[in-house]
């Protein structure tokens, strides 16, 4: 079986010293296909150096929301953005989005950090790694703006009502270890309720390491843990559940073999 970590950071110092063994501990686990995704652009500058150099690995830039009053800071961060997502190793902008439940960074400065980010990068017709927290509202508002506008909502964690507008609007939804030990029974359900075509199995190592290794650093090779956890929580088969959400993987991304 072949699955694929569609949101990692393996380019953190979490890993360092020896990100090799952490992604050959991933390949002997079945996970074949890793995306480093940006958080900042110095982050994706390290991200893209990170996938260049490691075969199986792609890449995405973007700001977090917690960083948006830096982005919003240099007039030139648009232009350098788009810079990076020229390079080779990319396949996605992000993660963008916003975030009200720490609120980092002021609601206005995220909303304006997003849509600088969305009009900058909206004609290279990539798709969105979008992260939302706490902001459904302000986020549809925001995205409805555009037409055409493809991705994920990573870490989705939300219930079925949230779902049914992330589906109705043809987003992809990834799932990661907090499914693994969530005592939130609506966002279980949504997870059951995802269409199979459109779920993507994430990690967002070094975070969020699923049950049972809570406490220890998460890793691209634990995203075969929440499989398998998803799996027998949607009553489907390893194989096909893997099959799937590698194919969506693949068709989402457009991961070549490297």
């Amino acid at each position: 079986m072949e699955f694929v970590d569609t949101h990692c950071h393996p380019h953190f110092s979490d890993f360092l010293p020896d990100p090799g063994q952490m992604i050959n501990d991933a390949k002997t686990a079945g996970v074949t296909k890793l995306i480093a995704v940006g958080t900042t652009l110095a982050d994706s500058s390290r991200a893209i150096d990170f996938a260049q150099n490691h075969a199986g690995i792609w890449s995405s830039a973007g700001t977090h929301p917690h960083e948006a009053r830096e982005f919003l800071a240099d007039k030139k961060s648009p232009d350098r953005l788009i810079k990076l997502l020229n390079k080779l190793s990319i396949v996605a902008v992000g993660e963008i989005g916003l975030d009200y439940y720490k609120n980092i960074s002021p609601a206005d400065a995220q909303l304006a950090a997003l849509r600088s980010q969305i009009e900058a990068t909206k004609h290279l017709d990539l798709p969105y790694i979008f992260h939302v927290r706490d902001a459904w509202e302000d986020f549809w508002k925001l995205v409805d703006d555009y037409s055409g506008i493809r991705g994920v909502i990573h870490s989705f964690s939300a219930g079925p009502k949230i779902l049914k507008q992330v589906v109705d609007r043809g987003f992809y939804v990834g799932l990661n270890g907090i499914m693994t030990f969530t005592r939130d029974e609506s966002q279980l359900e949504a997870a059951r309720q995802v269409p199979l075509d459109k779920l993507l199995l994430e990690t967002d190592a070094p975070f969020l390491a699923p049950a049972p290794f809570r406490g220890q650093t998460c890793q691209p090779k634990h995203v075969v843990t929440t499989a398998q956890f998803l799996a027998q929580l949607r009553a489907e088969d390893l194989a096909q559940f893997a099959r799937a959400t590698t194919d969506n993987a693949n068709k989402l991304f457009t991961l070549e073999t490297k």
